[in-house]
């Protein structure tokens, strides 16, 4: 089974109270991820500051030693608040993030500037565990159980 990624933060903060202020205040924030077996996948809330804008994830699996870089695209139609805007990103990670943890930051670049959502100074971090495979029992016969009466 694929791995199972655990986080070990809220994983829908944009269901707290006080988000849409967040967003007004920090220009991005991470509004919800979900573990799929294609790897995790989410959505970033931005402030809309002009129309071309560029939404991505940095993440790691080794505590910063390397990273990579995914693209988040920008999921028409936007929220009906009218102010802010919603992109989607996955992190394809495969079986490594079973043995280790995943940690992240969204950066958002908007008309020459640049802010970052690193879940204040923390980064958003999961932990990976293997599935386990419900344990099989000892073979039963299926008679075992059954009484049956000869008269």
């Amino acid at each position: 089974p694929p791995p199972l990624l655990e986080p070990l933060f809220p994983p829908q903060p944009g269901a707290s109270p006080g988000f849409a202020e967040r967003v007004r205040q920090h220009k991005v924030r991470l509004e919800w991820v979900r573990a799929e077996p294609a790897g995790l996948r989410g959505a970033v809330r931005v402030l809309n500051l002009a129309y071309e804008k560029v939404v991505s994830v940095r993440y790691t699996l080794n505590g910063w030693a390397s990273c990579a870089e995914a693209a988040a695209t920008y999921q028409p139609p936007g929220p009906p608040d009218g102010i802010t805007d919603r992109f989607a990103f996955l992190l394809p990670l495969g079986a490594a993030a079973a043995e280790t943890a995943l940690e992240f930051a969204v950066r958002y670049r908007v008309a020459g500037s640049e802010y970052w959502d690193n879940n204040e100074g923390k980064n958003y971090r999961l932990r990976g565990r293997q599935r386990v495979p419900p344990a099989a029992g000892p073979p039963q016969d299926p008679d075992s159980s059954a009484w049956i009466h000869f008269i």
